[in-house]
């Protein structure tokens, strides 16, 4: 692929010539655009992000010198070659100090550029290639350190690691498993079917994922292709206890249990010491493969009466149409059907307050919105339900909660600049593909300066333009990687990157893997399943 260089000269006949006279392919780049003066060059060097960029060394308005400072903050991996007159000797001392490639008198020949961009491309290159293997070994360091907590935490699940062992092995893991109590979750992913939905499967994997990475207190890994296992750990028997059925409730709602996939669960006993963690984990086995009920807390059959008699749209209803005003009228039929004594159950407490945390939490997300500003009780579950301990308390946490959902509800639909981000939304979402395609670019299609457009952006969807591009790409990537056989080249460049390496470091930085593992994990689980 060639690499791009750019051209800075106030001289127009000299700027012409070498744009002109010089065989950029043959020195394996490609010309990608030229300015005057470096003022005009930097925001065209930020959009085309050239490789090399090629400037006279005193130009009017901004000289060679002030734009490679910028380049250098900016693009700091971008090669500069000096151009210079014999009398600029103080100026080229200043050059070398910012780490420029190459430095090259005027007036210059055209075989003379042409060797010094050959030999700044091979610079290119080797760096590329240890910076490549250098990711690579980062990469497969990281890869193995995975695999190495997976079977760690197989291993003291079953009873294979001694108390001491497991202290010591968990610190150089990285994980802080010290706790006062621990308790075994296993959820088997049921493939005896005869045809299986193997990315309906895969998408019930990571959801279960997906609802424990954030918190600390869970440990989740792989048993095999149907079992997953959570290891997870509190400081009180008894909340750690509420909170394991909890979890298993959460998960089986959260999940839809019409799905293909039969999603079973079997539960252990809470364990005082890391050292029967394998008690609990041979208890939550046998209670999965006695096939009993997978979540029978011991009041969970009155729970269950009672929870049933909720209605589970009445808080999304209120979220998406009603005012805080009404929040007294709602609450009452809301919780009607709950008596102060069935709220004392922890049960009941506990799966009603989650409840309405987590559906506060979904909607907010919908709108575009930040869960952690505008819901930050869901980081606290536990505070939460230690401190909610009647219907009364659990109406003051459900007002504020609410209030500050339907706060950012109203701030949004009045928000002036909420047709602008669905704009914007929309243009990028059809332009990601584009290797170019820059703040700037869609700051001007919705009318805005870039600098308020970036403002504007970030507050109103509580990511950056980068962030939002990324995770677009991202997602494009995995589609075509699941879909079809092109090549992880190919569809570096189809969802719009022109560095295969660097697409693979943000792939792996993502989701883990490098596209090829990606893949290769795909090919391998249709593969088991058949």
């Amino acid at each position: 692929m060639l690499k791009r260089v750019f051209l800075v000269e106030d001289e127009i006949v000299t700027r012409e010539g070498i744009r002109d006279n010089v065989d950029w392919a043959s020195t394996g780049f490609e010309f990608c655009g030229e300015a005057p003066d470096g003022e005009m060059a930097l925001p065209l060097i930020e959009a085309t992000q050239p490789d090399v960029i090629i400037t006279d060394i005193r130009m009017p308005f901004m000289d060679g010198l002030q734009l490679c400072k910028m380049v250098r903050r900016r693009m700091p991996e971008a090669k500069i070659i000096i151009l210079s007159g014999h009398d600029e000797f103080e100026y080229a001392q200043e050059a070398v100090k910012l780490g420029v490639a190459e430095y090259l008198l005027k007036p210059v020949g055209v075989q003379v550029l042409q060797d010094t961009l050959k030999k700044v491309a091979l610079k290119i290159e080797k760096e590329r290639r240890e910076k490549q293997s250098l990711r690579q070994l980062q990469e497969q360091v990281e890869e193995n350190r995975t695999i190495l907590r997976e079977r760690f935490l197989l291993r003291l699940a079953m009873g294979a690691v001694s108390p001491s062992e497991a202290l010591e092995k968990s610190q150089d893991l990285d994980l802080e498993l010290v706790a006062r109590c621990y308790l075994v979750v296993i959820f088997r992913i049921d493939l005896g079917h005869e045809q299986v939905d193997f990315f309906e499967y895969r998408q019930v994997r990571r959801d279960i994922a997906a609802l424990v990475e954030s918190n600390p207190d869970v440990f989740l890994f792989k048993k095999d292709l149907e079992e997953l296992v959570l290891i997870v750990k509190g400081d009180k028997p008894e909340y750690l206890e509420q909170q394991g059925y909890l979890l298993t409730e959460l998960i089986r709602d959260e999940l839809n249990t019409g799905t293909a996939n039969c999603l079973e669960m079997g539960i252990g006993n809470t364990q005082t010491r890391i050292g029967d963690i394998h008690v609990s984990f041979s208890q939550a086995l046998a209670q999965l493969e006695s096939g009993s009920s997978r979540t029978d807390h011991p009041d969970s059959a009155a729970a269950k009466a009672e929870l049933l008699k909720l209605d589970k749209t009445a808080v999304a209803d209120f979220l998406r149409c009603g005012v805080i005003e009404e929040f007294d009228a709602f609450f009452e039929a809301y919780s009607h059907p709950l008596s102060e004594l069935a709220f004392k159950s922890s049960t009941v407490k506990s799966y009603v307050l989650v409840d309405l945390v987590l559906t506060t939490a979904r909607f907010i997300r919908e709108l575009g919105g930040s869960v952690d500003q505008v819901v930050p009780e869901i980081n606290r579950i536990e505070s939460l339900l230690q401190n909610t301990n009647s219907i009364e308390t659990f109406k003051n946490q459900s007002r504020r909660i609410l209030a500050s959902a339907l706060a950012f509800r109203d701030g949004r639909a009045n928000s002036q600049y909420l047709e602008i981000i669905h704009q914007a939304r929309a243009f990028i979402d059809d332009n990601h593909g584009k290797p170019n395609l820059s703040l700037n670019e869609v700051a001007a299609q919705v009318n805005l300066s870039p600098n308020h457009f970036s403002t504007v952006f970030s507050r109103e969807t509580g990511e950056t333009f980068k962030e939002y591009l990324t995770a677009l790409k991202m997602r494009k990537a995995k589609e075509l990687l699941r879909t079809t056989s092109l090549r992880s080249s190919e569809i570096c460049f189809l969802v719009g990157y022109n560095d295969p390496h660097y697409f693979s470091h943000v792939f792996k930085k993502r989701t883990g893997l490098s596209p090829t593992e990606f893949r290769m994990l795909i090919q391998a689980e249709m593969s088991e399943l058949r």
